[in-house]
């Protein structure tokens, strides 16, 4: 007997699992299939190297998570399915090739003095934006939380010009358009206090010179301080596994290992889907793809609308990520000194020059002579991922190519991944080598994870782009994924695309799929 659902969702990432648990909520059944065999996309957990050492697959980081809409609405379901945050109280740092370092606390005075040893005019600076912070992020969560349509977009400028007034409100749309490097270098004078920021934009799609990026430094800095970061107790796969459990606890499905071969529409509406092995799913609502939004022609085989298919196939993708995943004896011994095994993160990027430098090589296809490195320590704040007096650390090498064209340095022939991740994670581990040495003599266990073996694990990370999807200004707001489609609706009746690739993006803060659940449910 066939299937049947009111919704039926492509993808069992963590956008997917919140969409499906508020139109449960609301009273719909839902089915979710996935093609791997476990859901959680690019937010998983396991022991890739040794027993007893866990390691997040991708994202670590879920700050976005316990402060997002979908949170604050289910966060008690989800505690009584076994969802535990860890707090951080140092969130990140980075180390300079000076012997040098500076770090984030949610200690303000730690945090001010620190900076004061480089810049003390900076120091006043930072205090200064630490005390109107509040203000600001009224107005800019807001946005970032709202539903990008047009009467949503006036409602906000509304709001911002009564608050602000003209000039403020002009100050602000100045502000989202200028680029990381415009404003770190018009607010800091010290280069390591705008290093230490601006890695905060190579985590997305923004290198320095790039236009919009000016928030991410900003917001990640200015939380890091008032909020410190959030972790998952165990693993960032506690969020999935609490999602899942409550989405069955009122009647919806996970399938695994359910590949999903197209979308079934006829007369420009969606009636549901049919697996790879030929069954199909009937959907009396909604079909709802979490896919790259490039995938999507391939399940429609097109909506018949070219100006939309157009899109989708011309998304653009920001460059690739590589993942390295340790098990250690112990933490990396710091150069810059012992204060630094306190921090989740740890940033290997010197300057803004050198990130936009290994920004343009990766764009062209070579693989960066100095790659960013966010060395994450998660074990410092939660014991339970290693076993008594081990460690894991969570390597990622920022950016790299998703096609291989060259070597920037002229040392690894390779053009293809199956041959260039070992001596490129050798160039990584390098690195972190010189700035903490003896670190390599500490590892027992590693795990390579290329650009490649990322998407070929999750296509919609599309030549291992973690975010799905360049979130430059022309991709992102009201163009994310196309004009007129931020809201997930495409121009089949009940087809909806949801996750990265639509607003509000990347993170995993589950507002692409929650929007589009409270948008389909009425609320």
């Amino acid at each position: 007997m066939a299937q049947e659902f009111d919704a039926v969702i492509i993808g069992a990432g963590h956008n997917s699992l919140a969409c499906a648990v508020h139109l449960a909520t609301r009273g719909w059944s839902v089915g979710v299939f996935e093609q791997a065999a476990e859901p959680g996309g690019a937010v998983r957990t396991g022991e890739y190297t040794l027993p007893g050492f866990r390691h997040d697959w991708a994202a670590m980081n879920l700050s976005l998570f316990a402060g997002s809409g979908f949170s604050k609405n289910y966060g008690a379901a989800l505690a009584a399915h076994g969802l535990e945050f860890v707090p951080v109280s140092k969130p990140f740092a980075s180390a300079f090739p000076d012997g040098r370092w500076l770090g984030v606390s949610t200690d303000a005075a730690e945090t001010v003095a620190g900076i004061a040893a480089y810049s003390p005019r900076d120091a006043e600076t930072w205090q200064a934006l630490a005390q109107a912070f509040p203000g600001e992020a009224e107005h800019l969560f807001a946005l970032l939380a709202a539903p990008m349509k047009a009467h949503a977009i006036s409602s906000f400028l509304w709001r911002l010009w009564r608050a602000r007034k003209a000039g403020g409100a002009l100050d602000m749309a100045r502000f989202l358009a200028m680029s990381p490097r415009a404003w770190l270098e018009e607010t800091f004078e010290s280069p390591h206090l705008r290093a230490t920021l601006g890695a905060w934009g190579m985590h997305l799609d923004f290198a320095p010179d790039i236009a919009g990026g000016a928030l991410f430094p900003y917001l990640e800095a200015m939380a890091g301080q008032a909020f410190g970061m959030v972790l998952g107790k165990g693993g960032a796969d506690a969020m999935i596994r609490a999602m899942v459990a409550e989405l069955q606890a009122r009647g919806g499905q996970v399938v695994c290992g359910a590949r999903v071969a197209r979308v079934l529409h006829a007369g420009g509406k969606a009636s549901g889907i049919e697996l790879a092995d030929g069954s199909r799913v009937t959907a009396r609502r909604a079909v709802i793809a979490n896919v790259a939004p490039g995938a999507l022609n391939g399940l429609t085989g097109g909506t018949g609308n070219a100006g939309f298919d157009g899109r989708m196939a011309a998304f653009r993708h920001a460059p690739g990520t590589m993942m390295l995943h340790l098990a250690m004896d112990g933490l990396p011994d710091w150069a810059a000194g012992e204060a630094l095994k306190s921090f989740a993160y740890v940033h290997l990027a010197p300057s803004l020059d050198q990130m936009a430098r290994t920004y343009a090589q990766a764009k062209a296809g070579l693989l960066p002579d100095e790659p960013v490195i966010v060395v994450g320590q998660p074990t410092v704040f939660d014991p339970s991922r290693a076993p008594d007096g081990k460690h894991v650390l969570w390597m990622q090498v920022r950016m790299v190519p998703g096609v291989i064209l060259g070597d920037a340095a002229g040392q690894i022939s390779a053009t293809d991944w199956a041959q260039a991740a070992e001596p490129m994670a050798d160039r990584a581990l390098s690195i972190l080598e010189r700035y903490a040495p003896g670190a390599r003599d500490r590892i027992l266990g590693q795990r390579i994870v290329s650009p490649a073996a990322l998407e070929a694990d999750n296509p919609n990370l599309v030549g291992g782009d973690q975010v799905c999807g360049s979130h430059h200004l022309s991709q992102h707001f009201l163009f994310r994924p196309a004009r007129g489609y931020s809201d997930g609706s495409t121009p089949i009746a009940g087809l909806y695309l949801t996750g990265a690739g639509v607003w509000p993006g990347g993170g995993t803060g589950a507002g692409p799929g929650f929007l589009l659940a409270q948008k389909l449910a009425g609320k």
